[in-house]
């Protein structure tokens, strides 16, 4: 048969429903998904990134790898793309053409070495110029892209769209469906190492545990809370790991880090001892290892061994997956009241809220983002997956929104502002039954607005929020800086924009737009929107002149 045969076969066989792709490249293997596998829906994007994106928005929501694909011309832009699912550890497996041998160094259009690219941001960067190599090569990619920490994995397939799908071949399809999703091997703990880390949470006054990534991709959530009820301790998150515990749980601290709630960073540094599962402990989480601080006592929880250790000095650590390592722990512990510590961290939420309750529910115009924040966590069911964006949007979500139910998912840009808007997407398809909503701000939107064609011509339901405040005033205080400390005219050029109707701009794309001026209307606009049956977005117009909070560290 074709190598494209054998090739639509392979991702079907293990479990692909989506593949996101500008669409010169692998084309007859397209052809073959249509005529053997129409389940298998061809997404057509508008751009390499807005591609990735969406294929990682659908890996993070459904444990599934993401799809995306591009022609050797637009490879480095794929490439740029996989830096997000890189930094978020999200299994992506990108498919591009590549240079054939018998036109190497003949200046033949479009043609250019783009294969070192790939290295810093794959677990796996190879090629395939053999037909006979398809099915070893794509087997090890789900193996790679799944496998200990997820991420992304780059494979190019030779000639410049991938015509080497279009020759014969006598290999037969080969598919190991366990490597199909995340995680596909658990690795257990051993109960002496479970003895120790338990030994440690015991002696502990004030321990906090901080849940990152790593648990969400897990499935271990549940788990999660069901230890720290036994034991009486406060569970921090990541941003990664906002929906591995309900925000709204009286032992939930909140997410710590740079993109913070005050107390959840308060919690922390008060802490004499500090479990992370799950969590790189990278920088974000850390607020630059100021939270905890280096010297605290700490255990660490990962799948990766690599991840141990590296930013804190440890007590005690378990290499394994997070559901195996907490769901041993709960079986081998003993119920823990911590009173005391628990009363502190009710008086540190407490007086959060008290500090923030008048701009959750201020009914000033221009809209204050705080309310947008606060009409989410009231509007969501408790099955919808929240998406959202970096730079202020994350800020505005990680502080002033919560997650209310076990259900809720919450996905959220490792470093790339634009993200969040092509990710719902992606998320949309990953999960087609659940409400999916993606918050971004109009520069974050700016950057894939065309994917809102996509969302139409192709029928993505997701409801999209804009914070429009003409402007990234996320980059005011740095610009500030720069100016001497104080803004001026030229100043403001660097960050601010016309203004713009973006519910007239989803109209006329195809989808439904709702301007929004007032903060009485946001709860209508969100309940039509969920309603709608189609995509929306939300165009919400608000104070440019609001910043968000600064992290704290003490």
């Amino acid at each position: 048969m074709r190598a494209a045969r054998v090739v639509a076969d392979m991702l079907a066989g293990y479990g692909v429903t989506h593949v996101f792709g500008v669409p010169a490249i692998l084309r007859r293997t397209l052809a073959e998904l249509e005529l053997h596998h129409p389940d298998v829906q061809r997404v057509v994007t508008h751009g390499e990134k807005s591609a990735v994106y969406m294929a990682d928005g659908y890996a993070r929501v459904s444990g599934r790898p993401g799809i995306a694909m591009a022609q050797i011309v637009g490879a480095l832009n794929l490439a740029a793309g996989l830096r997000e699912p890189f930094l978020a550890g999200s299994p992506v497996i990108a498919l591009t053409g590549g240079r054939s041998p018998a036109t190497k160094f003949r200046q033949v259009y479009q043609e250019i070495d783009d294969l070192p690219a790939f290295d810093p941001v794959t677990k796996l960067n190879a090629t395939i110029d053999d037909a006979d190599r398809f099915p070893d090569m794509l087997r090890q990619a789900f193996r790679v892209a799944t496998t200990g920490a997820p991420g992304p994995v780059h494979l190019q397939i030779q000639g410049n769209e991938g015509q080497l799908d279009l020759a014969e071949t006598d290999a037969e399809p080969l598919v190991e469906p366990i490597f199909g999703q995340v995680p596909p091997i658990r690795p257990a703990p051993h109960d002496d190492d479970m003895k120790a880390v338990l030994r440690l949470l015991a002696e502990a006054e004030r321990p906090v545990i901080v849940a990152g990534g790593g648990v969400r991709a897990s499935g271990a959530g549940a788990v999660l809370t069901a230890l720290a009820e036994k034991l009486g301790i406060p569970v921090a998150t990541s941003a990664n790991g906002k929906d591995t515990f309900p925000g709204t749980h009286p032992l939930s601290a909140g997410v710590v880090g740079t993109y913070s709630r005050e107390c959840a960073n308060q919690i922390v540094n008060r802490a004499d001892l500090v479990c992370f599962i799950g969590t790189r402990t990278g920088g974000m989480t850390t607020h630059f290892w100021a939270v905890p601080p280096i010297g605290t006592p700490a255990i660490q929880i990962d799948i990766e061994p690599s991840h141990l250790g590296r930013n804190y000095p440890l007590r005690a650590f378990i290499a394994a997956d997070a559901k195996q390592a907490l769901t041993r722990m709960a079986a081998l512990s003993v119920p823990t009241e911590r009173n005391e510590w628990q009363a502190e961290v009710q008086r540190l939420k407490k007086d959060w809220q008290e500090r923030y309750r008048d701009v959750l529910t201020s009914d000033a115009v221009p809209i204050r983002p705080e309310r947008i924040a606060a009409e989410l966590t009231a509007a969501l069911p408790a099955d919808a997956v929240l998406v959202t964006d970096t730079g202020h949007a994350g800020m505005w979500m990680a502080q002033f929104h919560d997650t209310t139910s076990p259900r809720q998912g919450y996905l959220r840009s490792a470093g790339h502002l634009g993200w969040a808007f092509s990710a719902g997407l992606g998320a949309k398809c990953g999960a087609p039954d659940r409400p999916v909503v993606a918050f971004t701000g109009d520069a974050g939107l700016y950057y894939h607005l065309g994917e809102i064609e996509t969302a139409a011509r192709r029928g993505i339901n997701l409801v999209t929020v804009v914070n429009n405040n003409n402007g990234g005033n996320q980059s005011k205080r740095g610009f500030d800086r720069a100016y001497g400390g104080e803004p001026t005219e030229k100043s403001r050029e660097l960050w601010t924009y016309r203004e713009v109707d973006f519910a007239r701009i989803a109209d006329e794309m195809g989808a439904l737009g709702i301007r929004v001026d007032r903060p009485g209307d946001l709860a209508k606009a969100l309940d039509t929107a969920l309603d709608a049956g189609r995509p929306v977005v939300i165009d919400v117009h608000t104070d440019i002149g609001v910043t968000a909070p600064q992290p704290v560290t003490g």
